[in-house]
């Protein structure tokens, strides 16, 4: 074994000693509220599919007539000969469904932070975001030629501080925050940011990737929640959680679109989005357009299983959403608690740092308008067992 792997062989054991070490479990099949992994039947709590999307029927129907119609591939990078009519009906009726001026679609969401933070800011602004926004948001600052800096979780006294020492020393300042905060469920205060931006004459950006299908009406995202249509500058949204399938979008301005179409990287140098997700994710939003029973559905769901929990005595945070942390603390006593879920018939991943802060370690449920009562029943009598065996509760 040469230098450098010993070096990272080092390094893989020294995360399995902490506890950090990530085993990929396989999904034999669709990603459904029960669920084969690893050849065992599961309630699946780990899902994003947040809609129950991923293995409709209309959605799978709409991507086999795609292919037929367009083949497997867009077949080069959009700005050249991959720019579908497929791609262009898509982003017309988002910029419908978001009450946008207009929408661009990217290949992922973690593409959208990555290729419009860089885009929109240069050398002379400054970039402000929450302290606990996702990756993607960390890693499309550090593209950027923008300084950056960070204000304290959801804090607006702290938000507005850093605006002040800051705000005349750039030409711009973008201040980004996650919709929904993925470890945690609570819910960006976006109407104070938004005050705070229009007082001092800064940008606002909103990643929603976990409220896309989840807030607002038929699920249009924190924007709509919040009411604050035209009013915030970069709304980002995900078509692979809620919506069942791959891809992400920028929603605003028609100039910001027009701005993104000639400056956002992974647009220009990736191909485009394949004709069947293309499909896919547009009969996912003419659902949502024609009914809020998926949302309604999970936001039911989701409120007796938060509810059930709670009473049983374990630690659920501040979640406001569909998303519920029970928070155990210890890395390794996280995933042995993850394990052993599994064993007993539940399946949801325990989720340690670097994705959240050291000694904050948990498993991470997230239900789904897919869950019927008596599955959700069924794994909270697992968890309690188990919690009660492991002296969590």
């Amino acid at each position: 074994m040469n230098n450098q792997n010993n070096y990272l062989q080092a390094k893989v054991d020294d995360l399995k000693k902490e506890g950090l070490y990530k085993e990929f479990k396989t999904v034999e099949g669709p990603n459904e509220a029960i669920c084969k992994i690893d050849g065992k039947e599961v309630i699946n709590l780990s899902s994003n599919n947040y809609l129950g999307f991923a293995n409709h029927p209309r959605l799978k129907q709409a991507a086999i007539r795609a292919i037929e119609e367009y083949g497997v591939g867009a077949g080069a990078v959009r700005p050249i000969n991959g720019n579908l009519k497929i791609h262009n009906d898509l982003e017309k009726l988002l910029a419908e469904f978001k009450e946008e001026e207009a929408v661009i679609v990217y290949q992922s969401g973690y593409n959208c932070n990555a290729g419009t933070i860089q885009a929109v800011v240069d050398v002379g602004d400054l970039i402000i975001s929450d302290e606990l926004n996702h990756a993607s948001i960390i890693d499309g600052c550090r593209l950027s030629k923008a300084k950056k800096t960070v204000f304290k979780h959801s804090d607006m006294d702290d938000l507005e501080r850093v605006i002040k020492e800051n705000r005349d020393q750039y030409n711009q300042v973008l201040i980004i925050t996650d919709g929904v905060f993925s470890m945690d469920g609570d819910i960006a205060k976006l109407p104070q940011i938004v005050e705070l931006a229009e007082k001092y004459d800064c940008l606002t950006y909103v990643d929603d990737a976990h409220a896309s299908g989840v807030l607002g009406r038929s699920g249009r995202g924190t924007v709509d929640h919040f009411n604050l249509h035209g009013r915030v500058d970069f709304i980002i949204g995900t078509l692979s959680k809620a919506i069942g399938v791959i891809g992400g979008y920028v929603a605003g301005k028609q100039e910001t679109i027009d701005w993104l179409k000639n400056r956002g990287r992974p647009l220009l140098f990736s191909t485009g989005n394949t004709p069947a997700d293309t499909a896919a994710v547009l009969e996912a939003i003419k659902m949502l357009m024609e009914s809020e029973e998926y949302t309604k559905r999970l936001w039911s769901n989701a409120n007796y299983f938060k509810e059930k929990l709670g009473k049983l005595g374990f630690n659920t945070g501040h979640s406001e959403t569909p998303i519920t942390p029970i928070i155990i603390g210890d890395e390794a006593k996280s995933s042995e608690f993850s394990r052993k879920l599994f064993e007993n018939g539940v399946f949801s991943s325990p989720i340690v740092f670097p994705t959240v802060p050291k000694g904050t370690g948990r498993i991470r449920c997230m239900v789904t308008a897919g869950h019927k009562k008596e599955q959700l029943d069924e794994a909270i009598e697992i968890i309690r067992k188990v919690g009660q065996e492991m002296q969590i509760i």
